[in-house]
């Protein structure tokens, strides 16, 4: 399946967010990209407008497709429970999303490639597909094979300033981690207005 390639700080710059993780070059330049970005300001735009890029803004940070995305309003639409916080559930257990909460990929890319590479297992299982939805109590662990096992522990290195989520637990020295619980609406900051999202869907 397609994925963005296009240029990531020029997306974030064009939202005013960090979509892909912190950058000093949007820190520097946090006006909007093209010509007129740092004079003209932005564009007054219409509600339906508005309501389109906090929906943009959420999928881009979690490297969804539009049907993928969809696909998670409707699985939340369809359940017990508030649309919106049940809809960042199912996005946080995707397993690329617990991979990269753990801290055993720098961002949800690497998680996702992770993944796809056949580096994690869930339950002693491998799981190469990255929208796995991880249950609570699942056990995720990164292969028992010394690439994966160098992979994770850079990656743990360079995450070690990104705290883990309480919903979350790791134990380092046997690369395992498990979801203890799903977390709350208000554990969670989304960079686009969940509700916002939610009636767009609803129309």
């Amino acid at each position: 399946m397609s994925r963005y390639t296009g240029p990531r700080v020029r997306l974030s710059r064009r939202f005013g967010v960090p979509l892909f993780g912190s950058s000093k070059y949007l820190e520097r330049r946090s006006y909007g990209p093209g010509q007129h970005g740092p004079r003209g300001g932005r564009r007054k735009t219409t509600d339906y407008g508005l309501a389109l890029a906090e929906k943009q803004k959420v999928r881009f940070s979690y490297g969804l497709q539009e049907k993928q995305f969809r696909r998670a309003y409707d699985m939340a639409a369809s359940q017990r429970g508030v649309t919106g916080e049940v809809m960042l559930q199912i996005l946080e257990s995707r397993l690329d999303s617990v991979v990269y909460g753990l801290g055993l990929a720098t961002t949800r890319s690497a998680a996702r490639q992770m993944v796809g590479h056949g580096h994690i297992l869930v339950n002693g299982i491998k799981v190469s597909a990255s929208s796995f939805h991880v249950k609570v109590n699942d056990v995720i662990e990164v292969k028992d094979k010394s690439g994966s096992r160098q992979l994770a522990t850079r990656n743990i290195e360079l995450s070690a300033s990104r705290p883990i989520p309480d919903w979350l637990q790791l134990q380092k020295d046997s690369f395992k981690g498990t979801l203890l619980r799903l977390p709350t609406l208000e554990e969670l900051h989304p960079f686009g207005n969940i509700q916002t999202i939610v009636e767009f869907y609803s129309r």
